[in-house]
C-alpha cells in the first residue's frame, strides 16, 4: 500500500507540475472551444438496478457526449463505480493513479487524504482563471457551495460541493392498510409507535393469514444509524449547541451526539421483543432481500430515504406491494418521535451533497470544468432530470411535469438522474412553485397524496448543518472507512445483545471507536473550532 501511495504521489507531482506550466494560457482554447479534440473521463455510479441500463453507455450518456463534443470539442468517457462501495473503490483508483478525471464521492476525508499527498488538484486557481467560462456552474452553486471547502489558511479548494436542492433525508413509514384493519390511529408518540408494532406482531395471523410466521413488525438494515435516524435523534437533547453539533458530528450517523446510546437501547428492546427483523445484520449494501420482503407485504414499518417506497415506478415497493397484496396496501409517512422539547426534530445537512474533485492525474482541468458547467446549465440538467416529453413525462395544463414509467434503453437509472446531474441533487425546473407541484407527480404509479405527505414531514421542524471552516482536520484523514465499519459493527452488536448485556457491549465498542481515532478527531476539531470561533 505504501508503494502505491508513493506512486500516486510521484505521478501527481509530475502531472501537477505540467498542469501549472500550461495553466496561464491554453492556446488551443479559442472563443470558448478547443481547436483540437480533448478527452476526459467521468465517474458514474453503478447502482446495479434490476432492469437498468449500463450506466456508462446509454441514452443519457450519448446525450452528454454529443453535447460536449459539439459545444466544446471534448470527448467524454464514463467510468462506472459501484454506488454502495464507492469510497473503497475511489480509494483504490486514486492509489493506483487510475481515477477518472472527474471524480464524485460523499467522503471528503477521502479527498483530503489524497490531497495532502499531492494526489488531488487544487481547484482554486482554475476556478479563478476560468470563471468567465463557467457561468452555469457559478450560477447554480454560487460562491457558497463552490468555496464551501476553501481552507481559511491556504485558500486551497480540493473539492466543490454539489447543491442539495431538495434538502430531505428520511421518513418513518407504516402500513396504512394494517392500521385500518386493526382500528389503530396513526402513531404520534414513541409509545404509540411501539404499541402499533406489538399489535402487528400479535395479530400476524389476521394480517398475513397463512404467512403469519413471516411477520416483520419493523425492518431495518446493517446501516443502523441512517435507517433509524428519526427514533435515535429523538433522544438527542434539543438544546445541543452548534459547537457540539459540529465537533461531535464528523460521523455522518451522529454516533457521538449526546444520548445517542439511549436511542440504540430502545432498538435493543424492540429486537428482544421480537419486533425487529431478526436477520437484518446478515445482508450488506446493495442486497435486495429486505426490499423483497417489504414488497411481498410482510413488513409493517421501516425508516428509509424520504421517498423510498415510492421510487422506481413499476419495480418499486408501492406498485409491487399493491400487485402482490391488493390495491389497499400502501405505506404512509408518519411523524411520531418528539424530543425532550416536544419537537419532531429532523437533523438535516447543510445544502451540500456530493463532492466533485479532480485527481492530480487530470491533464484537462479546463475541459473538466467545462463539463461541470455544461451539466449545470438549466437546459441540460432539466433534460437530464425529466427527459423527453411524451416518453419520460407529460406536461399538465398548469405546467406541472408528470413522469412516466420507462423501460429499455431510455430508462432513468436513478431518481431525477442524479448520477448524471452531479452538481445538483433534486428536481429543479427553474421555478420553485412548478418544481414543488411536479415533485408530487414525479412518481409513476403513485398517487400524489403520498408524496406530498412524505415531502412535508421529512423536513418539518428541521435543524440544518452549518459551514465551519477551520482548515484540515488531520486526525480525520484515512479514518472514515475504518471508523464507519467500527460504528456499524457496534450498532448491530448492541441491538442484538441480550438486554442485560447491552451496556457492556455498547461501552466496549464505543471505547474502541474512540481509541481507534475517534477521540483524536474530537480533540482536534474542538481545538480548531475554539481557536477560530471561540468556545461558545
Amino acid at each position: 500500500m505504501r508503494k502505491r501511495l508513493f506512486g500516486v504521489l510521484l505521478l501527481a507531482l509530475l502531472v501537477l507540475g505540467s498542469s501549472v506550466l500550461a495553466f496561464a494560457a491554453d492556446p488551443g482554447f479559442v472563443d470558448g472551444r478547443f481547436t483540437t479534440t480533448r478527452k476526459i473521463t467521468v465517474e458514474i455510479y453503478d447502482r446495479s438496478n434490476p432492469g437498468g441500463s449500463p450506466p456508462e453507455d446509454n441514452f443519457w450518456t450519448d446525450f452528454i457526449k454529443k453535447g460536449m463534443l459539439e459545444k466544446y470539442n471534448v470527448e467524454v468517457e464514463f467510468k462506472p463505480v459501484p454506488r454502495w462501495t464507492e469510497v473503497e473503490v475511489i480509494n483504490n483508483l486514486l492509489a493506483a493513479g487510475d481515477a477518472p478525471d472527474i471524480c464524485v464521492t460523499y467522503s471528503y476525508p477521502t479527498i483530503l487524504a489524497y490531497a495532502n499527498m499531492g494526489g488531488v488538484l487544487d481547484l482554486a486557481p482554475y476556478l479563478e482563471e476560468y470563471r468567465e467560462y463557467l457561468p452555469n456552474l457559478f450560477g447554480l452553486l454560487g460562491e457558497t457551495n463552490i468555496y464551501w471547502n476553501r481552507d481559511p489558511n491556504t485558500g486551497t479548494v480540493w473539492a466543490i460541493e454539489a447543491l442539495l436542492f431538495q434538502n430531505k433525508k428520511i421518513n418513518t413509514f407504516v402500513r396504512e392498510d394494517w392500521l385500518k384493519k386493526l382500528g389503530l390511529e396513526e402513531p404520534r408518540t414513541l409509545e404509540e409507535f411501539e404499541n402499533m408494532l406489538r399489535a402487528f406482531r400479535d395479530n400476524a395471523e389476521l394480517l398475513l393469514g397463512e404467512d403469519a410466521d413471516k411477520m416483520i413488525p419493523y425492518s431495518t438494515s446493517f446501516d443502523v444509524g441512517w435507517r433509524n435516524d428519526h427514533l435515535i435523534m429523538s433522544f438527542v437533547p434539543n438544546d445541543m449547541s452548534d459547537r457540539d453539533m459540529w465537533v461531535y458530528g464528523f460521523d455522518d450517523r451522529h454516533l457521538l451526539w449526546p444520548n445517542y446510546k439511549e436511542g440504540v437501547r430502545k432498538l435493543n428492546q424492540w429486537y428482544n421483543e421480537g419486533l425487529i427483523w431478526k436477520d437484518f445484520p446478515l445482508y450488506g449494501a446493495g442486497d435486495r432481500t429486505e426490499d423483497n420482503l417489504i414488497k411481498a407485504g410482510y413488513v409493517g414499518a421501516f425508516m428509509h430515504n424520504w421517498d423510498y417506497p415510492y421510487r422506481d415506478g413499476q419495480e418499486g415497493i408501492h406498485v409491487q406491494l399493491r400487485n402482490m397484496v391488493g390495491e389497499e396496501a400502501a405505506f404512509i409517512a408518519v411523524e411520531c418521535f418528539p424530543n425532550d422539547a416536544g419537537i419532531y426534530r429532523k437533523y438535516l445537512s447543510a445544502p451540500i451533497d456530493r463532492k466533485v474533485f479532480f485527481p492530480a492525474t487530470n491533464k484537462e482541468p479546463l475541459a473538466s470544468l467545462l463539463y461541470l458547467d455544461f451539466i449545470s446549465s438549466l437546459e441540460v440538467r432539466r433534460f437530464l432530470q425529466i427527459g423527453e416529453e411524451g416518453v419520460h413525462h407529460i406536461v399538465h395544463e398548469d405546467g406541472a411535469i408528470e413522469m412516466l414509467p420507462v423501460v429499455g434503453e431510455k430508462i432513468i437509472n436513478s431518481p431525477s438522474n442524479i448520477d448524471y446531474t452531479i452538481t445538483i441533487n433534486g428536481l429543479d425546473l427553474g421555478d420553485p412553485v412548478l418544481t414543488a407541484r411536479s415533485i408530487a407527480l414525479n412518481y409513476p404509479g403513485v398517487e400524489a397524496k403520498y408524496i406530498e405527505r412524505a415531502y412535508e414531514i421529512t423536513s418539518n421542524e428541521a435543524r440544518y448543518g452549518i459551514n465551519v471552516q477551520v482548515g484540515d482536520i488531520e486526525a480525520e484523514q484515512g479514518m472514515e472507512t475504518a471508523l464507519s465499519e467500527k460504528r456499524n459493527n457496534l450498532l448491530v452488536q448492541a441491538i442484538v445483545a441480550k438486554p442485560e448485556e447491552f451496556d457492556a457491549v455498547w461501552d466496549r465498542g464505543f471505547q474502541d471507536y474512540l481509541r481507534s481515532g475517534g477521540q483524536a478527531i474530537i480533540d482536534e476539531r474542538a481545538a480548531k473550532y475554539d481557536a477560530m470561533y471561540g468556545d461558545n
